[in-house]
């Protein structure tokens, strides 16, 4: 008579609660202080004078912060779609497509920014792009958004890649049968429904994009600051609660894109 196999569950393991919360105290406490001293009424940092929204103010009429928030809102957009746009193309031709030779290579290659560390990326950027700079004179943003698309390319192409292995083969097998050309079974059957995985991708390389610091301030000319690299600048210099006041919006805007694409994906799916 065959023995019957228990399964594992780590959560019945002694000890497991205990070490989640432990977990979840550590990750989650510094969140908690920097939001809640944002609405420090007093300049330090470390000593609670009243509630106020006096540095979410101060911040918005701050010109150099709203000139370096527009700067990375833009960046990261033009970034993130230029990406996601390349990383939707490389998804498809990896998947649809019958195994071969040099396919591993290719995941290898499209994921390489993932495993090298971002520093070498940035070093590596900084060596060509300074070159560029010498035989063009131009000294604009494309370099960042180049720098940026480059780097979020696998951070898009990972969910785009992930939803079309999931996705059945049937129905676009059938549009072919029914005459339908490569390209029109793309946009009305393919493409549907991959847009859950398009707006995953997008949404990732945004805020990967956004909330960089690494590359960008070895990428960036002079008065090229973005919101980042400005608050990490703030940070060698005198802190006050507006860095916190600007942190806490960063932190809203990425809970609103997490939430917006659940309630995209939970209608498309």
């Amino acid at each position: 008579m065959a023995t019957k196999l228990r399964t594992f569950d780590v959560k019945a393991q002694p000890g497991f609660g205990t070490v989640a919360m432990i977990c979840f105290f550590m990750l989650y406490l510094p969140i908690a202080i920097l939001v809640i001293y944002a609405f420090n009424a007093g300049e330090n940092i470390a000593i609670w004078e009243g509630l106020s929204l006096r540095w979410f103010v101060s911040a918005w009429h701050n010109d150099t912060v709203q000139e370096a928030a527009f700067r990375s809102l833009f960046l990261a957009t033009v970034a993130s779609t230029i990406a996601t746009v390349v990383a939707a193309m490389a998804a498809i031709a990896t998947t649809r497509t019958p195994p071969y030779r040099g396919l591993t290579f290719k995941y290898a290659m499209i994921n390489q920014p993932l495993m090298v560390p971002e520093i070498v990326t940035a070093v590596s950027l900084l060596i060509v792009f300074s070159r560029f700079k010498v035989w063009t004179g131009y000294n604009g943003l494309g370099y960042m958004v180049l720098a940026h698309t480059a780097f979020c390319i696998p951070f898009a192409y990972l969910p785009i890649r992930a939803r079309l292995e999931n996705m059945d083969l049937t129905l676009e097998r059938a549009a072919a049968d029914l005459y339908a050309t490569p390209w029109q079974a793309f946009r009305r059957v393919t493409l549907p429904l991959l847009v859950p995985g398009i707006i995953a991708g997008f949404m990732l390389a945004f805020v990967i994009s956004l909330d960089d610091v690494v590359i960008t301030e070895f990428v960036k000319s002079g008065g090229q600051e973005t919101l980042p690299t400005y608050m990490l600048g703030q940070l060698r210099r005198t802190v006050t609660p507006e860095i916190n006041a600007i942190a806490t919006v960063f932190l809203a805007l990425s809970v609103l894109l997490v939430t917006l694409f659940y309630l995209v994906n939970r209608k498309k799916t």
